[in-house]
């Protein structure tokens, strides 16, 4: 018995210990960075099995650092065994999000065929490859539920073109005609009320840096355009 009250203290002492210690490192790293970052908050700070790295992620992003913060690695860890890309593996994981949570009610609705593969994509109206994913892959795909959120961050105009769609009498129709065509429907009453500025404050959170963004009902996420094949084979993942 009293081996392994000795035997619990020490384990105790020994966690204990290597907590304060991972607290120390990580106090070390952050005020070692934090100032070099240009105004960015480091969000966590995780020891890794790199040969000794310490991952560091800043606004979704994922760097690599050692013990001090005396160095930056800016770049991506691949496994030489598997070849695997381990940091963009990493940067899903921690990316992910809970599909059933996005408030789709301030989204397009599209549905193409049976409507059951389902997913959710994040455009400007300005946004020149958005346009392209529009008139290729997210109009030739078929079976599908497309919820658009109109985000806008390139400029105030997309603001002014969102309200104009979300306030036409059909607006996946008014969408695609200004996203495949390049036709503007008329301008919206004043008193027509958007989710502009709550698509605005949900893509911040979700960390959305640039458009398209497709998510899918897996948590995860593509940024940036996608061809047919691509897409398709995603989709095809997740059954």
């Amino acid at each position: 018995m009293l081996k392994t009250k000795v035997a619990v203290l020490l384990a105790t002492g020994l966690l204990a210990s290597c907590v304060e210690a991972q607290t120390n490192t990580e106090a070390t790293i952050k005020k070692a960075l934090e100032p070099r970052l240009g105004g960015a908050k480091i969000e966590s700070i995780r020891e890794t099995p790199y040969s000794g790295l310490y991952e560091v992620r800043v606004a979704g992003d994922i760097l690599y650092t050692d013990k001090k913060g005396d160095y930056l690695f800016i770049g991506h860890v691949y496994d030489t065994k598997t070849s695997t890309n381990l940091t963009r593996a990493r940067v899903e994981e921690i990316n992910k999000i809970k599909f059933t949570d996005l408030p789709l009610e301030m989204a397009l609705k599209q549905v193409k065929g049976n409507g059951k593969r389902v997913i959710a994509v994040f455009e400007d109206p300005n946004c020149g490859y958005c346009k392209r994913l529009r008139q290729t892959t997210l109009k030739e795909i078929d079976n599908v539920t497309i919820y658009t959120f109109m985000y806008n961050i390139l400029s105030e105009d997309s603001f002014v073109k969102s309200k104009n769609i979300w306030c036409a009498p059909d607006r996946v129709k008014a969408w695609d005609d200004w996203m495949i065509n390049g036709k503007l429907p008329p301008t919206a009453p004043a008193a027509c009320d958007t989710p502009n500025e709550k698509v605005a404050a949900l893509g911040q959170k979700l960390k959305i840096q640039g458009t398209p963004a497709i998510f899918f009902t897996d948590g995860s996420r593509i940024p940036g355009a996608i061809d047919m094949k691509g897409l398709e084979a995603k989709l095809q993942s997740l059954k």
